[in-house]
């Protein structure tokens, strides 16, 4: 399934891996809910998701960290659509500095709750709307971070123990909601490019196993999961890593 027709929501649109995301969903016929921390941001992606495709999109400020907020977005998208096809936790706070010190407490309570709390309050209260579909999809962007014994990264402590508790909770989440019919996908890269959404395709295959990967590829993966027949569960996408 293909997501012409599709409702789709994006969170953290506002730039990267969201926003190439929404140009790609908009380009493919999707109905259009994205989110970013400030309208301002959501705003600006929507009106070029317009402008490129002519898809019809919703922007809203939606701070991951804020249980309010993230219930009137959830509430701002049920006042338009009866049901949600595909839920696309994206938004997280990247934390960098490899010290436990290198951050203040506030950032690290900040970044553990957009990335860890965010997502299973994004996921409750988006959960009526993706029970209301006739096949519904929620899609994690999780981390190769979150992998056991990964140390890859050069990323805060917090944002590994955020992985790694968004991690946790799509595990569960993928086998309880599986005999309603609602798959949950979740993907683990490593740092990866944001690339151009709008680059020609001729460029992205010449792309060589010595380039980086980039958020077209993340992308692809997302949407060949979503693309497959209801009866095909893919739980989870690892990237090797050199």
């Amino acid at each position: 399934m293909g997501l012409a027709g599709r409702t789709m929501v994006v969170t953290g649109a506002g730039r990267g891996f969201g926003r190439a995301l929404a140009l790609q969903a908009g380009r493919s016929g999707a109905r259009l809910f994205v989110s970013a921390r400030s309208l301002e941001a959501a705003r600006r992606v929507a009106d070029e998701v317009a402008a490129d495709s002519g898809a019809t999109v919703d922007a809203f400020a939606c701070d991951l960290a804020d249980p309010a907020a993230i219930r009137a977005f959830a509430a701002g998208v049920a006042a338009r659509t009866g049901h949600v096809d595909v839920l696309v936790n994206n938004g997280a706070r990247y934390l960098a500095g490899p010290d436990l010190g290198d951050a203040d407490d506030d950032a690290i309570a900040d970044t553990v709750a957009s990335g860890a709390t965010g997502t299973l309050l994004t996921a409750k209260h988006f959960l009526p709307l993706l029970r209301a579909s006739a096949g519904a999809d929620m899609v994690n962007l999780v981390s190769a971070a979150a992998e056991t014994r990964n140390h890859r990264s050069e990323a805060h402590p917090a944002f590994y123990a955020a992985k790694a508790a968004q991690a946790g909770f799509a595990d569960v989440l993928a086998h309880r909601l599986r005999p309603e019919g609602i798959r949950v996908i979740s993907l683990y890269p490593p740092e990866f490019t944001d690339g151009d959404p709008l680059a020609p395709s001729w460029q992205e295959a010449s792309r060589t196993a010595d380039d980086p990967l980039t958020a077209q590829s993340v992308l692809d993966c997302v949407l060949f999961a979503i693309g497959q027949p209801r009866d095909c569960f893919i739980r989870s996408f690892h990237f090797e890593q050199v």
